[in-house]
């Protein structure tokens, strides 16, 4: 019997996706055992492949694994769309910014660090992208569907 790296390299193009549960004791937690390593297949599938474990899995990233693409497009286009015909138009970086600004919890200066830019330059493209979407970035509503958005896409 050959072991599965030998099967994955000679099938470059192959895409694995396991979910792993955690330790089961008892055959009373098969049913949740079940469950869970399918929530994390589905996850290691929407990261294009792979294996994920139980520990993972309690995430955003498991929520955004079981909404359906036909609902989750929609979603994160209606909030990013005009930003990125925006940024298509203007040659500007407003969604980079917006998504550095949120990976930095929201920290004006932390963003400027990692975009280079002066905090100023920060302050500008955030206050845009509010003025272009309505939304308000000093909400955690409005920051955690920018978050889910992004991480749709």
């Amino acid at each position: 019997m050959r072991a599965g790296a030998d099967v994955l390299a000679e099938a470059p193009d192959l895409r694995v996706c396991v979910g792993l549960s955690s330790a089961l004791t008892g055959a009373a937690a098969l049913r949740g055992g079940v469950a869970e390593s399918g929530h994390a297949r589905r996850l290691a599938e929407s990261r294009g492949g792979g294996v994920v474990t139980s520990a993972e899995i309690y995430t955003h990233g498991l929520l955004l694994a079981t909404v359906p693409a036909d609902v989750s497009r929609p979603f994160a286009q209606s909030l990013l769309g005009p930003l990125l015909d925006y940024d298509r138009r203007h040659q500007s970086d407003l969604v980079a910014t917006l998504g550095s600004f949120l990976d930095a919890a929201g920290s004006w200066h932390t963003c400027a660090e990692r975009l280079h830019v002066h905090v100023n330059t920060v302050r500008y493209r955030i206050r845009r992208v509010e003025e272009i979407t309505g939304r308000d970035l000093s909400t955690m509503a409005d920051r955690v569907d920018f978050y889910l958005a992004l991480r749709a896409t």
